[in-house]
């Protein structure tokens, strides 16, 4: 999943990307309004953390851009405002949830995944294709039965394929999404990693659940559904 940190306090900044990646996020940070409003009307992130006090163009301007412009990505707002009617005036706008500096990691991590689970449709931590299972909270994969052992770039591809299953993904958009860099400065990175993952999911299991299309990409999907 692909997250933008919005935050011009640059050590705080840097400290949630380590953790969320940590986490096997993929994140991106902007450090003030413009760039960060440009960034998400750009690229198609899975979540934004924006911070309220913002150089150049506050957050909940670029919260309330963005909901004009029809983006519906959940957005988590950071405020060091404590007041009701701040918090308020940030959920009117569109806003998902809301957390006040200072907080813990921890509960940040938590708001994450709940607004990820609800922006995917789903309130379950599981993500299941046909025998194939991952456990979005304790990181685990299996298939019929049997436990997978996966890489964090592994992982995340898997993530993205089960987030969308049936759908064919191309390799630009999987850049996008789990890597975070365009396609073009890849080269085959996609295409060995996709093969690393169907030597784990597919290649002791029937039936085959992942599958190129020649020229487009690839597709997760169950042929007996």
């Amino acid at each position: 999943m692909r997250i933008l940190i919005v935050e011009d306090e640059r050590k705080v900044a840097s400290f949630l990307q380590r953790g969320l990646e940590a986490e096997h996020y993929s994140v991106d940070v902007a450090c003030d309004g413009e760039t960060a409003l440009a960034s998400a009307l750009a690229e198609p992130y899975d979540l934004m953390i924006l911070d309220v006090m913002l150089p150049k163009r506050d957050g909940l301007d670029v919260l309330r851009e963005l909901r004009a412009r029809g983006r519906m990505l959940p957005i988590l707002l950071l405020t060091a405002r404590t007041t009701l009617q701040d918090k308020v005036s940030g959920l009117d706008l569109g806003a998902d949830d809301y957390l006040t500096k200072p907080f813990a990691f921890e509960e940040l991590l938590a708001r994450v995944r709940a607004l990820l689970r609800r922006g995917s449709g789903t309130g379950s931590a599981k993500l299941v294709l046909a025998d194939l299972s991952l456990d979005l909270a304790t990181h685990e994969v299996s298939r019929a039965h049997r436990r997978i052992d996966l890489t964090v770039r592994e992982f995340a591809l898997l993530e993205f394929l089960l987030r969308n299953p049936g759908r064919v993904l191309s390799r630009a958009l999987i850049a996008q999404h789990v890597w975070g860099v365009s396609y073009d400065t890849f080269t085959n990175v996609i295409d060995v990693y996709v093969n690393y993952l169907r030597r784990k999911i597919d290649a002791d299991f029937e039936p085959k659940l992942l599958h190129t299309v020649r020229g487009v990409g690839y597709v997760l999907k169950d042929p007996d559904p």
